[in-house]
């Protein structure tokens, strides 16, 4: 990869666990850094039952059925409204259609586990944390 490390995707219980991640999702994510020109931090990428476990036993609002779990999302770092609209933009240029958007927390969540791209989930969404 041009603009990532697996080791960016590590879940933090798990060294070396980014190798779990969809290829296609980072490919996906490649283009998206590459449309955007800006760096996209990596705040959290694949993660273990157990790390997701403990985030909803610290009251993170985790969903159960992350598409994390499956290598197949992303969190990046987006502080202020013009890096989040560059971030969003790019994501959506690139073909994603599942995004989350943290204006508090300072994140966008992106996934591309969507039932039209053989995933569960609803594709086509936009929401906010």
């Amino acid at each position: 990869m041009k603009y990532f490390t697996l080791d960016e995707f590590s879940s933090p219980d798990h060294k070396g666990s980014g190798v779990n991640m969809c290829k296609d999702f980072l490919l996906k994510l490649e283009k998206a850094r590459e449309i955007a020109n800006i760096p996209f931090k990596i705040t959290s990428g694949y993660r273990t039952q157990n790390y997701l476990q403990d985030l909803l036993d610290r009251g993170y609002k985790a969903s159960k059925n992350s598409s994390h779990l499956v290598g197949k999302a992303a969190d990046i770092a987006a502080v202020g409204s013009s890096t989040r609209f560059i971030i969003v933009d790019a994501l959506l240029k690139s073909g994603f259609n599942r995004i989350g958007i943290d204006g508090n927390k300072n994140f966008i969540h992106v996934d591309s586990d969507g039932t039209d791209m053989g995933g569960t989930k609803p594709p086509n969404v936009i929401w906010t944390y």
